[in-house]
């Protein structure tokens, strides 16, 4: 065997033992890092618990579907003449239900995916919120590059990958497909 083979065995030995040893850890810094984001945000939704913060209906109703200056490409759901909304309106219903909804998420989905429990699925849902962030409420390039793109490589990086050992699925035998980064 020559010096060259010997050196690109080793090489490769080396990055496979590499590569094993800090998989899963970095599947698990993956999913702690979009856990936070999401949780965080989600924490500031709520009072206490089953207590929604009610300020934030004017966050959705206001800052997210019908902003000042309005956002070109945006979902735009009040009048687009007064930027409010008709009194007694059922989209008012509905973007209560969503604010509510999106406080709900942010807080479950997150801890699931911290523990690593249905991880794929907690995933797959905050990958969801943050291409509808991205596409009806931010529609701009800048808001993508930073911070959205970050969100969505991890969390696509988890769905696909899966959760790794360090989880609550590999523990139940909810998720045992071994696939390397």
């Amino acid at each position: 065997m020559n010096r060259l083979a010997i050196i690109k065995s080793c090489y490769q030995r080396s990055a496979i033992n590499i590569g094993n040893w800090t998989a899963d850890l970095s599947l698990l810094f993956l999913r702690l890092l979009a856990a936070r984001v999401f949780y965080m945000s989600g924490r500031t939704k709520w009072n206490g618990l089953f207590q929604f913060n009610e300020q934030k209906y004017d966050l959705f109703m206001y800052e997210f579907f019908c902003p000042e200056p309005v956002r070109e490409g945006a979902l735009q759901l009040c009048n687009p003449e007064t930027l409010d909304y008709e009194e007694g309106s059922a989209i008012v219903g509905v973007i209560k239900a969503l604010a509510v909804s999106a406080g709900i998420m942010e807080i479950l989905l997150p801890l699931l995916l911290l523990i690593g429990l249905f991880t794929r699925f907690a995933a797959l849902g905050l990958l969801a919120m943050t291409l509808f962030i991205q596409l009806a409420i931010f529609p701009e390039w800048s808001h993508w590059w930073n911070p959205a793109a970050w969100w969505a490589v991890a969390l696509f990086a988890v769905l696909s990958i899966g959760p790794g050992r360090l989880s609550l699925d590999r523990v139940f035998g909810l998720d045992s497909v071994k696939r390397s980064l």
